[in-house]
């Protein structure tokens, strides 16, 4: 295994296309009408496919208003972590067209060659994350992935080079879940921890910077149930 990539986070606004609207009105009508199929095709670009099945599908079209409701206070969360040193953010779909915040972590200081043990660095940035951003922030639900590059394991075949990645990803996943937790997140937030080894890579395998932006972290976070019922009801704040 190679060494495992920095610490990273992205921003980018996935209805660009809209011109002159703003933020709040564009998740007003991602929350609305047929806002729900738009954003599980959007949500699948912007997730590399894998946006669109982030969060509970709560099996009916959020209205207009409380998309925009959630909306703001995904664009306020995004600010939080982008005022993280090295962090950016990524604006994606959940699997209700909601808008989702997708926070990359890159895994050179997380994480030395093949292990899973957090470096005092990450350490550092995920203790501000969890306090700053996650904490703050604790009506939004958390789905944590585990993702490697494709290279293989000395003495080990093609399948058992995957196998292995896919049990690191989960490793690592976890290591930065639990973390997390231990900064006072709450366990009834992080929904999901997950690892897909060298699946679903953004980059390009064949060069070692492509390789380095493959091995990474990703962090969700999108409108629990109750923040969806909230932002119906007109209470969310």
């Amino acid at each position: 295994m190679k060494k495992i990539g920095i610490f990273a986070l992205c921003i980018s606004l996935i209805l660009s296309s809209c011109g002159s609207m703003n933020n709040t009105t564009k998740k007003g009508l991602i929350g609305g009408g047929a806002g729900a199929a738009l954003g599980a095709i959007i949500g699948g670009i912007a997730g590399n496919g894998k946006g669109a099945l982030i969060g509970a599908a709560i099996g009916t079209a959020v209205g207009g208003t409380a998309g925009a409701l959630i909306g703001k206070k995904m664009d306020k969360a995004a600010a939080e972590a982008a005022a993280i040193e090295g962090a950016k953010v990524e604006q994606v779909t959940d699997s209700n067209g909601l808008q989702a915040v997708k926070v990359t972590f890159d895994n050179n200081i997380l994480f030395a060659t093949g292990k899973s043990t957090l470096s005092s660095d990450a350490q550092a940035s995920l203790s501000q994350f969890a306090n700053d951003v996650l904490r703050k922030n604790a009506e939004m639900d958390v789905e944590i992935q585990g993702y490697t590059d494709n290279q293989g394991w000395k003495g080990s075949t093609a399948a058992q080079s995957q196998q292995k990645n896919i049990t690191l990803s989960q490793q690592r996943a976890q290591s930065v879940a639990s973390y997390l937790l231990g900064c006072g997140v709450s366990n009834t937030q992080v929904k999901n921890v997950v690892g897909y080894g060298e699946a679903n890579p953004v980059a390009d395998n064949s060069t070692k910077a492509g390789q380095e932006q493959n091995r990474r972290v990703e962090i969700y976070m999108y409108a629990s149930t109750q923040m969806i019922q909230s932002a119906e009801a007109g209470t969310l704040k």
